[in-house]
């Protein structure tokens, strides 16, 4: 509460006050920190970066300054955040494994391709690549719009003129508030081209287009493997995304043998991590096919990948690796940009290279009309000077004469007060006849000069032609630079996986999981007669013991009614106590794991409550992929998941805490994906707790301790699904289970 006095506080609503700043916050992220501009292709901090490089003189043809000063004007004089965030925009502006044309030269350590950092700002300098020029060029000529910055003082460019493709060139990722931005970079001669193509042909289709721009270029090369309907459909939607490999070739040693060479890694693949990868794959014999890798990469990328044999397939080994390592990535594509500078958007590439020749069209315009204006300038000037040559005597007696004698120039000789001011400030020496021809020479230029301008502001095809003159020039400059038309990743739109069985992938071996009735959990080697041996903790003991092989996965139910996957590689090894299976899976610590078995993708499995209700699932549709399960039997609280059990046969015999016995068809359970199921067995104070699915020709066993019995000779307690049963047979285990 406020007192009424104090008219200076405003009382609101506390929801409406955080949703209104917590929007602006939004607002500020998505337009001014994390989406690029459709028209430059340049965040924020970026653009300021290049600017403040550009007022400092940092041109391709002066000299490098320490980044340390590049940084420090960017953040006091643009950017008022912190600085190590500039200088990491700088760092990835140069190099040249992260930029496709790199927008900054750097000199000094600027990192490299290991995911080693760059050195500090105070050691590295930099100035600015021609791309970057071309970006800037034409920004004194009113090309573009300025604002203030944060603080009043200066002024900076709403946009940059870009002379270059910059956004589609290099690419842009980030992450806003509720939307990100992911578009790799692409070579600059096929957007060239897209773009000579689009000016002819302003209704183009993205399948033509990506004829021209037939799919991103990255900076470390690679082979793209996208079918090339998948590529349209991503730049038609201006979604989807790119499966990138490494580029490698098999180096023959002799006798048959064999190593394999990979040249080129996916683009953003730390180096180091990715051997280390490898290395830990083929330690734990993930990658039995492989016997040892080694970096020995100089100037040029060289990993060394040793096969375990020569008689190992090369593409099963090689297609082992890529479903297991970042030999092969997958490069997304969302290109959400900000058209016009304000409104994110989706775009596709037509409408991305439409945006880039509206704007260079505007900055043609401006600059043309700025170029005008000064030539009409000039050209005024130019005409007063000629007036005061002609009547130069008087002019010089107005001068010598008069207190003021701009009014009475401004009479006498009809000129205007531009002309008036030029006159006065004429230098004595310029009064030669030399100057006065070449005031005639330039006054014939300017009104060549206004022709041809006030010609390109009125015609719309010529100013047309003057922008696909620029982007000719741009293709030429990269057509001289050294492999500048080359593609650096390779388009290989007909590879396809080798399809290998899941035991090529891994060395299977025996393997027995021992699970405590406490949750310990620990894998023993191979499958032994007798378990006798195996110790436990002091008050704990046996409860699941399992045969697997290292390559299975297991399937946990728990008494919430979710199932849960982990693998069996994964476990805990050796003679200890193992881990606590939470660590593994997150089972709440007031749930029970129920049943315990290892998952086949063709299994069918019941699954029931406490309350008597249960149904048939598939075992495709109880695996989880997440550490929380997959939910399958709905339960609520005190009901809880109770059973889990094979479904191999044709009936089911289900009891009760009230040791009453039904046996039924099994075909009467519906088989579900999910849900509460149908009541298997009615009961009265009583609950569910066992539950088996058999073959009715074949009798119902069970076990009493030691004894195992069977029953062939169901027909008493043979009924329907829901009914209540009768009493179990005599000899019936007084747990009231079968096992």
């Amino acid at each position: 509460m406020t007192s009424g006095s104090d008219k200076s506080i405003e009382a609101v609503e506390f929801a409406a006050a955080l949703e209104e700043r917590y929007l602006a916050y939004a607002l500020s992220t998505i337009t001014s920190r994390s989406l690029p501009d459709a028209r430059d292709g340049l965040k924020p901090v970026q653009r300021r970066l290049l600017y403040a490089m550009r007022e400092l003189k940092l041109n391709p043809q002066s000299g490098f300054k320490k980044c340390a000063r590049v940084v420090g004007d960017v953040i006091g004089k643009f950017h008022p955040h912190g600085d190590q965030a500039v200088y990491e925009t700088l760092v990835r502006l140069a190099q040249e494994f992260s930029a496709r044309y790199p927008l900054i030269e750097g000199q000094g350590n600027f990192g490299n391709v290991d995911g080693d950092n760059a050195a500090a700002m105070r050691y590295t300098e930099a100035r600015l690549t021609n791309i970057a020029a071309s970006l800037l060029e034409g920004i004194d000529e009113d090309a573009v719009d300025f604002s203030e910055t944060y603080d009043g003082s200066e002024s900076e460019p709403v946009v940059l003129p870009a002379g270059f493709p910059n956004l589609l060139a290099n690419g842009a990722t980030g992450i806003a508030v509720g939307m990100a931005t992911s578009i790799p970079p692409h070579n600059v001669c096929e957007l060239c081209d897209a773009l000579l193509h689009v000016i002819k042909h302003p209704n183009a289709t993205v399948e033509k287009l990506v004829d021209l721009v037939r799919g991103p270029d990255f900076p470390t090369g690679g082979v793209l493997v996208e079918p090339l309907d998948r590529i349209v459909e991503a730049y038609a939607t201006g979604r989807g995304g790119f499966r990138l490999r490494a580029k490698w070739n098999i180096e023959e040693l002799g006798r048959g043998q064999y190593q394999i060479i990979v040249s080129e890694i996916p683009y953003q693949v730390q180096k180091s991590r990715l051997i280390e990868r490898i290395a830990e794959l083929i330690l734990n014999k993930t990658l039995s096919l492989v016997s040892d890798v080694r970096d020995e990469s100089t100037d040029d990328i060289r990993l060394v990948i040793e096969p375990r044999s020569r008689s190992v397939d090369v593409n099963v080994l090689m297609e082992t690796l890529f479903r297991n390592t970042d030999l092969e990535t997958r490069i997304s594509l969302n290109m959400n940009v900000l058209h016009k500078g304000h409104t994110p958007r989706v775009m596709n590439l037509r409408e991305l290279l439409l945006e880039y020749l509206d704007h260079r069209h505007e900055v043609l315009v401006r600059r043309t009309s700025f170029r005008l204006e000064r030539v009409e300038r000039r050209l005024c000037v130019v005409e007063g000077y000629l007036v005061a040559f002609a009547n130069l005597d008087e002019v010089i007696a107005i001068i010598r004469e008069e207190d003021e004698p701009k009014p009475i120039l401004m009479d006498r000789f009809k000129i205007i007060d531009i002309q008036a001011e030029a006159i006065l400030d004429l230098r004595l020496r310029a009064l030669r006849k030399l100057q006065r021809i070449e005031l005639g020479e330039e006054l014939k230029a300017l009104n060549q000069d206004r022709k041809k301008l006030r010609a390109l502001i009125n015609r719309d095809l010529e100013r047309w032609k003057v922008i696909a003159q620029q982007i000719r020039d741009v293709r030429k400059y990269f057509l001289k630079s050294d492999g500048g038309e080359r593609r650096r990743t390779t388009i290989d739109k007909l590879s396809v996986p080798v399809p290998i069985p899941e035991v090529d992938l891994t060395e299977i071996e025996p393997i027995t999981v021992v699970c405590s009735a406490k949750g310990w959990i620990r894998t023993l080697k191979g499958h032994a007669e007798s378990y006798e041996s195996i110790k436990y903790k002091d008050g704990d003991r046996e409860r699941f013991l399992i045969k697997a092989q290292s390559a299975d996965r297991l399937l946990f139910f728990g008494t919430n009614g979710r199932f849960y996957t982990l693998n069996v590689a994964k476990l805990p090894r050796g003679k200890g106590q193992g881990d606590p299976v939470r660590l593994s899976i997150d089972l709440p610590e007031e749930e029970d794991i129920v049943s315990l078995m290892v998952y086949r993708s063709n299994m069918s499995l019941l699954v029931g409550s406490s309350d008597g209700r249960g149904f048939l699932v598939k075992g495709e549709d109880v695996l989880a992929h997440t550490r929380t399960g997959k939910q399958v039997l709905n339960v609520v609280p005190p009901v809880e998941a109770r059973i889990c059990k094979s479904a191999k046969g044709d009936s089911i015999a289900i009891v009760g805490s009230n040791r009453k016995l039904l046996v039924f068809d099994l075909h009467s359970v519906p088989t579900m994906a999910r849900g509460r199921g149908v009541l298997l067995q009615r009961y009265r104070g009583a609950e569910l707790s066992d539950a088996k699915v058999f073959c009715l020709a074949e009798g119902l066993s069970w076990k009493t301790g030691a004894r195992s019995y069977t029953k062939r000779d169901l027909s008493l307690w043979e009924g329907k699904r829901a009914q209540s049963g009768r009493s179990v047979p005599r000899g019936f285990s007084r747990s009231n289970t079968f096992e």
